[in-house]
């Protein structure tokens, strides 16, 4: 079992309110969540719903123009509910650069973000999807560029993503330990399984190779697992039986 067990508050969103969704989590014994947008509307409010439930939120997901253009914004957000890690995690399909110049250049961008954050305290790394692990024309992936261009990002890896995308995350966790810091505990189903909910599963119940994985992270920085679904049908049982799996690990 790793240190912490964290749940991505996004696997929620349709299940609000909050009060609800923190109190069922703190019954299935979770003690730390991660944040998205809308839990930053009122971090003051969010932060109260948290302690009164004996929870933290050491981790944020914040989008790059967000990252870019109100940084001060970001770190008072980021200090009000705890956070010690911050990611971004996304950049839409039409932003998205075409050559791995363009990646390279993207990571630089990410590595600036991460020098004013690191500069307040804060940890700073990208997560993934797919994509970054789509070969570009001279055969390099976005992600290799990404971090070429950013030496100092740290990664939050999502194994589904990596996986969906037809890679080993196992290759990817050892070619990149010195940089996970956080890991996205995601499973994808069977294919032609579950499509009602983008072909993901509880964690456990899919098909990742989770025991080769977990022996990999081990040997990264990683420190968290955050348990994710980008769209379940059932939060609670998938809340529920995803930890109640790592916690056995």
């Amino acid at each position: 079992m790793p240190k912490r067990i964290s749940f991505q508050l996004y696997s929620a969103r349709k299940f609000e309110p909050w009060l609800t969704i923190v109190e069922h989590l703190a019954k299935c014994g979770y003690k730390e969540v991660e944040g998205f947008g809308a839990n930053y509307e009122d971090a003051t409010a969010t932060r109260a719903l948290l302690d009164a439930n004996g929870m933290t939120m050491p981790t944020g997901h914040f989008p790059i123009e967000m990252l870019e253009k109100d940084p001060k914004k970001v770190v008072k957000i980021a200090g009000t509910l705890g956070m010690r890690n911050i990611y971004c995690p996304y950049i839409m399909p039409d932003a998205r650069p075409k050559s791995a110049a363009g990646w390279k250049a993207f990571g630089k961008r990410l590595g600036a973000v991460g020098t004013v954050m690191r500069g307040e305290g804060y940890g700073f790394g990208w997560h993934n999807h797919d994509f970054e692990f789509k070969k570009l024309s001279d055969g390099s992936m976005p992600h290799e560029r990404i971090f070429e261009g950013g030496p100092m990002l740290d990664w939050e890896i999502d194994i589904a993503w990596v996986a969906f995308a037809k890679q080993n995350p196992v290759k990817w966790i050892k070619a990149y330990a010195d940089r996970i810091t956080t890991a996205h505990i995601k499973d994808n189903a069977p294919k032609g399984e579950n499509l009602d909910q983008h072909g993901q599963a509880d964690v456990g119940k899919g098909t990742l190779k989770w025991p080769e994985i977990f022996k990999a992270l081990q040997a990264t920085r990683c420190m968290t697992y955050v348990v994710e679904h980008d769209d379940p049908k059932d939060f609670k049982s998938f809340a529920k039986n995803s930890y109640n799996f790592l916690s056995k690990i």
